[in-house]
């Protein structure tokens, strides 16, 4: 296990583009980030365990737990052990008796396990540190600008930081010409068919 790091989920995001869900892990001990895109229903049912939500009957999650537990066996690890052409690969570790099971999985279902069952999480190193990210030191020096910069003139107050950037978007407001947008309904939306 000494090519594992263990790690804890940091949130789970929406992306805004595409509603896709994100959830991202964070080396224990580190900042460090791991992000894996992960379906709807997974991100609902690691949100629902992480929140302790009783649902009124068991999810599959739920239902696998259960019968892991039913069965004599105990799940000891989740673990992503393996990025191959942009997918993430995983594994549930169960222990039967004396005997430990490794069974295949997709990490966001191991994840959603794991919440439940209470078991550490653990990533392969060689995935942190090729795919991991770790935020920068300072994001507001990148915001600063300079003092020759419009908006801050010296003797002047320093602009807000990012303004800068907010500025292309002022830019194009100001060339759009609303007067050739017709706001009316009028007319058939349908394309004229052939006659």
């Amino acid at each position: 296990m000494s090519d594992m790091v263990e790690v804890v989920i940091d949130s789970i995001r929406v992306s805004l583009m595409s509603q896709n869900r994100v959830v991202i892990l964070r080396e224990v001990g580190r900042e460090r980030y791991l992000p894996i895109w992960i379906g709807i229903y997974e991100a609902e049912a690691i949100t629902l365990a992480l929140q302790e939500v009783e649902v009124s009957r068991p999810l599959t999650w739920d239902l696998l737990k259960n019968v892991i537990r039913t069965l004599g066996g105990r799940v000891a690890r989740v673990e992503v052990v393996a990025l191959r052409e942009d997918t993430y690969y995983g594994n549930v570790l169960i222990e039967v008796g004396e005997r430990t099971i490794d069974i295949d999985a997709r990490p966001s279902d191991a994840i959603a396990l794991a919440v439940r069952t209470h078991v550490p999480i653990l990533v392969n190193r060689h995935i942190m540190d090729s795919a991991g990210v770790t935020p920068e030191e300072d994001l507001q020096e990148t915001d600063e600008l300079p003092e020759n910069e419009p908006g801050n003139a010296p003797g002047s107050a320093p602009a807000e930081p990012g303004a800068n950037r907010l500025s292309v978007f002022e830019d194009f407001l100001d060339q759009l010409d609303l007067g050739k947008i017709d706001f009316t309904d009028e007319g058939d939306d349908k394309p004229d068919q052939e006659k």
